[in-house]
């Protein structure tokens, strides 16, 4: 049996990097995951990424499938099970295999907490969003309507405001619940017009989206965006770990300033760790300092 320097579990940004990392170190090791892409399969257009002025999902992902060919890595298309620990070491099962490791990266990523309303699924990418920083220039001029009422929600709120012509809050409770320095500054910006006990019930539209419907004491109300940002939290996809290594009480794993974990020998990276800020960059750079981590790891164990 092979034992690895390192398994990566996850192949979005931070993963892919992680691996690119370990390939340039010769290190032994297996990039795991589900699908490939992570994020990359949901974003539209990257404006924010330093060194490229403008790319889609898509062709981030390309880039970044060839990065990965140039140095020999292959993505093995499985689905991680179970991580069991072994004395110092690990067992990763997967629904075709497990291996054995000094070492693992848990770069699982997150997804958005979805509304589960009728027209969110077809419109998305088609004006609906999920990330004001990523998506929002997109709707440079329009009327949008951001659904939360968390710091999240406020945050793409004053983030908007020099860019959406018109911006309605759609608050499902009937208080924020969010920082009172943001609250204060959503408030006091006269493009936004706050919507509280605001239930969404649909987003509709033709080729892209039209409209959002609500209802608000017992009345449908029908306002007329071109886009929609859903601004309701993420879910960490880290189910699998909660018996592995510790969590906050959103259920992201915690990490030092190391990317390690509370248990020895387990780092992780990405959307996926506590403090997240759902940014390519901040994904990428984690998961090179997980992988450099490791390899000090390794190198003071042996």
């Amino acid at each position: 049996m092979i034992m690895y320097d390192t398994i990566i579990i996850g192949a979005g940004i931070a993963g892919m990097t992680a691996a690119i990392y370990a390939a340039r170190k010769v290190m032994k090791f297996e990039i795991l995951s589900t699908d490939t892409g992570g994020q990359f399969l949901v974003s539209g257009e990257v404006l924010n990424y330093p060194g490229i002025v403008r790319t889609t999902g898509f062709d981030f992902r390309k880039t970044m499938l060839e990065q990965l060919e140039y140095n020999k890595v292959k993505v093995k298309n499985e689905t991680v099970r179970d991580v069991r620990k072994k004395g110092d070491t690990f067992t990763v099962i997967t629904d075709k295999s497990s291996y054995d490791t000094k070492t693992v990266i848990v770069a699982v990523g997150s997804k958005a907490r979805k509304l589960g309303v009728p027209g969110e699924e077809k419109f998305a990418n088609k004006g609906v969003a999920y990330c004001s920083v990523c998506d929002g220039p997109v709707f440079s001029g329009m009327d949008v309507a951001i659904v939360g009422g968390g710091n999240s929600a406020l945050e793409a709120a004053d983030f908007m405001k020099d860019i959406a012509s018109k911006i309605y809050l759609i608050v499902r409770g009937g208080e924020f619940r969010g920082h009172e320095y943001l609250i204060e500054r959503v408030k006091k910006n006269p493009k936004v017009e706050i919507i509280f006990n605001a239930d969404t019930k649909e987003i509709k539209g033709d080729a892209m989206v039209s409209s959002l419907k609500y209802e608000k004491d017992g009345k449908e109300v029908e306002l007329k965006v071109r886009g929609v940002i859903i601004e309701i939290g993420r879910v960490p996809n880290t189910e699998l770990f909660r018996n592995v290594v510790e969590m906050d009480q959103t259920g992201h794993i915690k990490i030092d300033c190391h990317g390690r974990t509370t248990t020895p020998g387990i780092f992780a990276a990405g959307d996926c760790v506590s403090g997240s800020e759902y940014q390519y960059v901040i994904s990428a750079g984690q998961g090179t300092m997980a992988l450099l981590k490791v390899a000090k790891y390794l190198a003071e164990k042996d």
